[in-house]
């Protein structure tokens, strides 16, 4: 009888063992699996160099200081040059990034690498119509808008204003800004590149509306915040405001999608880096910086 009893406390106590063996694995496994997706979040690195957009550059500028400071053996470069440089670029091989203010297709130069590309969506953008602070108008009408650039309009008051000289200040063709314009207000009217002058950034074109009279161009909403929101006249187009409601609303026109191109699908740093712009962690400064988070519009 006694051998018995002993011997059920000898199991009893083994299956003890056991299961807190087992609890104690289970424990090292779930603190193991814990270990290894905090490692995978720090496993970022190397070096990415973006090129294109300058409407986007302030974004992908913010963005990579923030990344970087979260994986610092990630090394970020952002540059300029205009949303065809970007993705002529990366097409090349050149750079990681491209960024753009349209669709690759639309900047491609070599088309049978066009199905290489991969256009990633990370926020939109509203561009508005600045005028130096001597402009006396308010707004424009799409069809005033065609006029005057493309040369039908050269003084002030024939749209309203006062009498004075219109100085139009254009993009290069390069320009996604100057592209999205095209499509999106000029239509089937061309440009006139014979007037005026041309500048080739969003942040030239503001100093040079700034320091020249009855001046007009275009610039992303981007270069418009913080202690610039009053640095230039923004005309609303046929009376809507470049606002996040009236471009969902379709009463405001002059928008687009910012995108960061690669080529072929985004992979380690590159595509956390792409996912931390889009991402809800990163929204609040997107929509501080003038952008629309992407979701606000999908």
């Amino acid at each position: 009888m006694m051998l018995k009893r002993n011997l059920k406390l000898a199991m009893a106590a083994l299956f003890i063992t056991g299961a807190l063996a087992g609890c104690g694995t289970s424990n090292k496994s779930a603190q193991e699996g814990n270990t290894t997706k905090e490692e995978q979040q720090q496993t970022y690195s190397g070096t990415i160099t973006i090129a294109g957009s300058t409407a986007l550059q302030p974004l992908a500028e913010e963005a990579a200081n923030e990344f970087m400071q979260t994986y610092p053996d990630v090394s970020i470069t952002v540059q300029g040059g205009g949303s065809g440089t970007g993705v002529n670029q990366v097409a090349a091989g050149a750079v990681q990034i491209g960024n753009s203010d349209v669709p690759s297709a639309e900047k491609i130069e070599d088309k049978a690498k066009a199905g290489e590309l991969v256009d990633n969506k990370v926020a939109g953008i509203a561009f508005a119509l600045v005028v130096n602070k001597d402009v006396k108008v308010d707004s424009l009408t799409v069809q005033q808008i065609q006029d005057i650039f493309s040369g039908k309009v050269t003084n002030w008051k024939e749209v309203g204003g006062n009498d004075e000289k219109i100085n139009v200040i254009n993009r290069p063709a390069s320009s996604g800004t100057r592209a999205t314009f095209e499509k999106t207000l000029m239509k089937d009217v061309k440009v006139n590149d014979s007037i005026g002058t041309v500048q080739d950034s969003n942040g030239a074109v503001e100093q040079a509306i700034k320091s020249t009279p009855g001046a007009i161009s275009y610039v992303a909403m981007s270069y418009l915040v913080g202690d610039k929101a009053n640095a230039l006249t923004t005309l609303k187009i046929d009376g809507a405001e470049p606002t996040v409601e009236n471009i969902k609303a379709q009463k405001y026109p002059f928008w687009s999608y910012e995108y960061m191109v690669t080529k072929g699908e985004p992979k380690d740093a590159v595509k956390g880096f792409i996912d931390f712009v889009k991402s809800e962690q990163f929204a609040a400064k997107v929509k501080e910086m003038g952008y629309i988070p992407m979701s606000e519009l999908e």
